[in-house]
C-alpha cells in the first residue's frame, strides 16, 4: 500500500513537516512529483476548477506552470486536526506578457490513513505587483 509520510493523526510537528514537503514539491514545478502526494482519485477545487485524480492534477499543473513563470511559493500553517491541515499561502509568478503577480490564498487538505491527500480545496486571489515589490526573489 502506497504511503506518504508523515501520516495521520497529525501533531503540530508532523503537520508542519507535511506543509514543508508540499511547499518543496510545488516549488519544484514538477507535476509528476506533486501528484504523488495525492490519492489516485483525489478531489480538488482550485479557484473555479474541479480536478479529479492524479492524471488531471498533472494536466492542470503542466498548464499552470506554462502560464505562471518564475513561480515561487510560501505556505504557512493555519490549523490541523487528526487528518486535516489548513494553510494560508502566497506565491509570485510572472505571466506570459512579463507582468508580475502575487497570489494569496487558503487551502484545506484532507488525508487518508496512508498520508495521501484525498481532498484539496483552494481559494486564491491574484494581485498584480511591480517587480521591485517581489518578496520571494531568493527562495
Amino acid at each position: 500500500m502506497e504511503k506518504k509520510y508523515p501520516i495521520p493523526p497529525f501533531t503540530l510537528e508532523t503537520a508542519l513537516e507535511k506543509i514543508q514537503l508540499a511547499e518543496d514539491a510545488w516549488n519544484s514545478q514538477d507535476p509528476e512529483r506533486v501528484s504523488k502526494a495525492y490519492t489516485i482519485d483525489s478531489e480538488w477545487r482550485n479557484r473555479s476548477e474541479f480536478i479529479n485524480g492524479r492524471e488531471e492534477i498533472v494536466t492542470f499543473l503542466t498548464r499552470k506552470w506554462k502560464k505562471e513563470r518564475n513561480y515561487k511559493l510560501k505556505k504557512e500553517y493555519w490549523a490541523h486536526t487528526e487528518n486535516r491541515i489548513a494553510v494560508r499561502f502566497e506565491y509570485e509568478y510572472q505571466n506570459e506578457q512579463g507582468k508580475w503577480f502575487r497570489a494569496y490564498g487558503n487551502e484545506n487538505w484532507e488525508f487518508n490513513e496512508n498520508g495521501l491527500m484525498k481532498r484539496r480545496f483552494a481559494s486564491i486571489n491574484d494581485l498584480e505587483i511591480q517587480e521591485k515589490d517581489r518578496k520571494f526573489k531568493d527562495l
